[in-house]
């Protein structure tokens, strides 16, 4: 076998076993919303990512989002925490929200694939992933308010 056929294998046998870890994490699902400024809220169906296996998994091999859809990573403490987009498909907004679900932070546009770290200066205790371009679209801003259940003991 010469060189490049054995990188094709190499390669075809790594992304199997990307889609292999994939569908081997399952998530909760559940619902919020966001409360923007002018006091809107902003529906969305979410995956639940609490265990070491879900919060390292995250949203990696996905190949599209829906735009009422995301993913809700609960640190079960506040800490601080840095998110990158290794092994992500598409392109993502990410809303930090400390204890008592105040977005204090929003990145937007987070490249597919990079490992630069992107995070507030300050502890969370979850991150909530949309698709890239949500975040303007629906005029959210730090300082908005994510409802959920993981925010009412205000951990």
């Amino acid at each position: 076998m010469n060189i490049r056929a054995l990188l094709v294998v190499a390669v075809v046998a790594l992304s199997g076993i990307g889609g292999a870890l994939a569908q081997s994490v399952s998530f909760g699902q559940s619902r919020l919303e966001v409360v923007s400024g002018d006091g809107r809220h902003h529906p969305f169906a979410v995956e639940l990512a609490s265990t070491e296996e879900q919060l390292s998994q995250g949203l990696m091999f996905r190949k599209s989002l829906a735009a009422d859809a995301g993913m809700l990573f609960d640190f079960g403490r506040s800490r601080d925490v840095a998110m990158w987009m290794k092994n992500t498909l598409i392109p993502l907004d990410m809303l930090f929200m400390d204890r008592t679900g105040k977005v204090v932070y929003i990145e937007e546009y987070a490249v597919p694939g990079t490992l630069q770290p992107r995070g507030p200066s300050e502890p969370v205790l979850g991150v909530l992933e949309v698709a890239a371009g949500t975040a303007r679209r629906l005029g959210l801003h730090a300082g908005d308010r994510v409802l959920h259940p993981m925010f009412a003991a205000g951990r």
